[in-house]
């Protein structure tokens, strides 16, 4: 009896207190209905990654045609002094034939320009735009920025096209294009054999454009042009060239005040040139070497730097002297300092080095007024024979002849005295960021000349006085 009343006194609170337990349910339906959720979210994201790549490799292989509208990926700059300028040229206000142009560009690429192409395919007709387009001395030119796509991938090239006076766009032909970079400055030059040819240059807005010919080199010691560009609007200069080759490329400068966007030849022959064998060339070398101090060049080197000489400072072989002032060895090469002087002009010093095996250099160029010019001390700073040829430290020495002695004064340091061998050439050490002049002295103590150490000239690729590094005469040399 005792336990039946246990059992049915426990039994109702047992039973309660079971119901007011918060039993968990069972997570495994919860777990497997989310895990199907997601499953089905990687199934969609894998489909939606592999069909986007596939896309993606069709588009930039240029399977998948993309609209030439479509935003992309630029990959190189293009002249922006160039694109930002309104069109110039006579041609700027045709727009029935810019439109023919751009026409035929987009659909038929009248200049078959597949080497500018390769695997790019032109964009956005609408997009090509006249940078300069005008008739001059015979020939239309037309420069154009033609934008191009790969795929996602877009950059502009800058594009000529040349045609006879009047031409129309169906009788354009392709002239060169850029190779993309920010250079400021197109240039384009055809010359014909028999023909009239022309040269132009397109420079940024405001600038001043100058196509010299030969270059005379004053008895002051500066450089002048013979300017034979016709201005065709602001930036723009056009030059016709005669039918016979001319001696040298033509040079040229674009500037504005005192900043110069462009300064170097004008690339396009063919140039009459020199005869390394001829006999104008004869009698310059037969001439060179008298007199000469130090160890005698070969004829080959000497042709060579003669040959070098005259093409780079742009001067016939009739009619200009070439001197030997000394010749020996730097770098295990063949060496010398020599001047070319025109009759009447200034005096161009020269310093080169090398051989037929590794070729030669050229350490200086040095433009000199003519009274004086025999007397003065020439000093270049030796560079090393690696890569850009940075200074070494060292300043080769060359006393003119008649010097007893030879002082480089060194900033604001008392002069000190450069030791010379038996042909009058020395060297000294002088830290690149310094200025430095040469004096020299006759026996009687008497100043023969005095010539400032120039810095090295970084870029040769204008004439010898254009910069302070290779002119005595000007606002840093004196």
């Amino acid at each position: 009896m005792t336990g039946n009343f246990a059992n049915s006194t426990l039994s109702p609170a047992l039973r309660e207190a079971a119901h007011a337990v918060d039993v968990p349910e069972d997570p495994w339906p919860g777990f497997a209905r989310r895990e199907r959720r997601h499953q089905r979210t990687r199934l969609i994201r894998t489909a939606l990654v592999a069909a986007v790549g596939v896309a993606l490799v069709g588009v930039q292989t240029n399977v998948v045609p993309l609209p030439g509208w479509a935003p992309g990926i630029a990959v190189a700059s293009t002249p922006t002094a160039l694109l930002d300028a309104a069109p110039r040229g006579a041609l700027a206000g045709d727009r029935a034939w810019l439109d023919t142009l751009r026409t035929r560009i987009s659909t038929d690429s009248p200049v078959r320009i597949d080497a500018l192409l390769g695997a790019w395919k032109i964009g956005d007709r609408d997009r090509i735009r006249l940078i300069y387009g005008s008739d001059q001395a015979g020939h239309r030119v037309a420069l154009v920025a033609v934008p191009l796509r790969f795929g996602l991938l877009t950059r502009e090239a800058l594009v000529w096209y040349v045609g006879p006076a009047g031409a129309s766009a169906q009788q354009m032909r392709y002239g060169g294009h850029s190779e993309g970079g920010d250079d400021p400055v197109m240039t384009l030059m055809q010359a014909y054999p028999g023909q009239a040819g022309f040269a132009v240059v397109v420079g940024p807005a405001e600038s001043t454009v100058t196509i010299s010919g030969d270059p005379r080199y004053t008895a002051r010691g500066t450089v002048e042009y013979q300017d034979i560009a016709t201005a065709d609007g602001v930036g723009v200069g056009f030059a016709a060239l005669p039918p016979e080759p001319l001696p040298h490329e033509p040079v040229v400068r674009v500037s504005r005040g005192d900043q110069v966007f462009f300064q170097g030849g004008l690339g396009g022959g063919p140039y009459a040139g020199l005869d390394p064998t001829g006999p104008e060339m004869d009698a310059l070398v037969t001439a060179a070497r008298r007199p000469a101090r130090g160890t005698p060049l070969d004829d080959a080197n000497l042709r060579t730097f003669v040959q070098t000489a005259l093409q780079d400072s742009r001067l016939p072989a009739v009619g200009t002297t070439v001197r030997v002032r000394w010749s020996g060895r730097e770098h295990g090469q063949a060496a010398a300092l020599l001047t070319v002087q025109r009759a009447g002009g200034g005096v161009i010093a020269y310093a080169m080095h090398g051989d037929d095996r590794t070729g030669w250099s050229t350490d200086l160029r040095l433009l000199l007024p003519s009274e004086g010019a025999e007397q003065r001390p020439i000093g270049w700073r030796v560079r090393t024979e690696d890569g850009a040829r940075p200074p070494t430290g060292e300043v080769r020495v060359i006393a003119p002849p008649g010097a007893a002695r030879v002082t480089i004064t060194v900033g604001g340091a008392p002069p000190a005295m450069v030791t010379l061998d038996a042909s009058n050439a020395g060297s000294t050490r002088v830290p690149q960021d310094l200025p430095a002049t040469l004096t020299a002295y006759s026996r009687d103590g008497s100043v023969l000349g005095t010539t400032p150490v120039p810095p090295v000239e970084a870029d040769m690729s204008g004439l010898p006085g254009d910069s302070p590094a290779s002119r005595v005469v000007g606002p840093h040399l004196r």
